[in-house]
C-alpha cells in the first residue's frame, strides 16, 4: 500500500483516519482536475471542445461536492465549521458572534476609537 499520502506511521491509523485521509486525498484531485479543465476552457477557442470541458468540470465539481458532504458527515467539527461559514452574506472570516460581541464590549469599556478633549 502506498503510504505517501500520511505522515505518520499507517499501523498507527485507524480505519476512520485511513477513510479520511482517502477522500481528503479524493477532493484535492477532484479540484485539481477542475482547475485543469477549466484552465482548458479557457485556452481554447473552440466553443463546441470549451462546451465539453465545461462538461468535464462540472463532472468534478459534483465529485468534489461529494467527497466533501462525505466528510462532513464523518467529522463533526468540519460539520460545524461548514454550517457556520457556508451559504452566509458579508465578509468571508470568522462569524463567531460572542467573539464580535467581547470586542465591542471591551473597546467600549476602554472608549477605544473616541476622542477624547
Amino acid at each position: 500500500m502506498a503510504t505517501d499520502q500520511y505522515h505518520e506511521p499507517i499501523e498507527l491509523l485507524d480505519e476512520d483516519t485511513r477513510d479520511i485521509t482517502r477522500i481528503i486525498k479524493s477532493i484535492q484531485e477532484e479540484f485539481e482536475a477542475v482547475d485543469w479543465y477549466n484552465q482548458r476552457m479557457n485556452a481554447t477557442n473552440d466553443e463546441g471542445l470549451r462546451d465539453v470541458l465545461k462538461h468535464n468540470r462540472d463532472e468534478e465539481l459534483e465529485h468534489a461536492a461529494m467527497g466533501i458532504e462525505w466528510l462532513r458527515r464523518h467529522l463533526p467539527e468540519l460539520d460545524s465549521e461548514l454550517r457556520e461559514n457556508l451559504f452566509t452574506e458579508g465578509p468571508i472570516g470568522h462569524h463567531d458572534e460572542e467573539e464580535g460581541e467581547e470586542e465591542a464590549t471591551d473597546n467600549k469599556d476602554l472608549n477605544i476609537g473616541k476622542i477624547k478633549r
